[in-house]
């Protein structure tokens, strides 16, 4: 799987991806990365990737040239990527939104388009497949957000997390649920022990403990 992220800060990607788990998918070959820069596709000589909007307002729009002709290119290298655009206006990010993305077929790559200043042509919509927010609140830009996608999708791809249960037993793996309580080494700490339950040896019991003390979400 891999995914091309069209940025105006390249940068900041590069010790996410080099790092835990995007980079430990890159060294067992199950996902790539690459980064393009959107200021190499913009006009003119001062390369200028944005514009003011038309009928007027504060700040100013990503214009729809350069977006298109960095899809185009990353195109031209994954032709059947899906493209995904980070914005506020987009269909809530949730883990069972995650899951259906990282069960498309394994060669499925996904373009991110990252926006910045106070939006985007709207033009840039005819080729977009997937509009996602992470949440209903502003950030500087759509970086912090496709970090959180990719790490998300790239978790769930197999051979990846380690263990097979892992993914299966985490918070939202199956529906609104949230992670049972747990605990490790020392059996005591200040006072505070570790429940007789899970000391017991007992699966049975430890299953339904686990069941009945796991919190459901907000």
């Amino acid at each position: 799987m891999k995914f091309t992220v069209i940025t105006l800060f390249p940068e900041m990607f590069e010790k996410v991806v080099g790092t835990s788990m995007l980079w430990k998918a890159q060294e067992k070959d199950l996902a790539s990365f690459e980064m393009m820069d959107l200021r190499e596709f913009g006009i003119g000589p001062r390369r200028q990737v944005d514009d003011a909007p038309y009928g007027g307002g504060d700040g100013m729009l990503m214009k729809v040239e350069p977006i298109f002709a960095a899809v185009e290119a990353a195109k031209g290298k994954t032709p059947d990527a899906k493209v995904i655009l980070m914005t506020p206006k987009g269909k809530l990010w949730n883990q069972a939104l995650v899951r259906e993305f990282a069960a498309e077929p394994a060669e499925r790559d996904y373009i991110i388009i990252c926006p910045h200043y106070e939006g985007y042509d709207e033009r840039i919509l005819a080729i977009v497949d997937h509009q996602i927010s992470i949440g209903q609140y502003i950030l500087t830009g759509g970086e912090l957000p496709a970090m959180i996608v990719m790490d998300s999708i790239v978790r769930l791809i197999p051979g990846v997390l380690g263990g097979e249960t892992s993914a299966e037993i985490e918070s939202f793996s199956d529906g609104d649920n949230l992670e049972y309580p747990q605990y490790t080494r020392p059996e005591v700490f200040r006072d505070m022990k570790v429940p007789d339950i899970l000391l017991s040896g007992n699966h049975g019991a430890i299953a339904k403990w686990r069941a009945e003390n796991a919190p459901k979400s907000a």
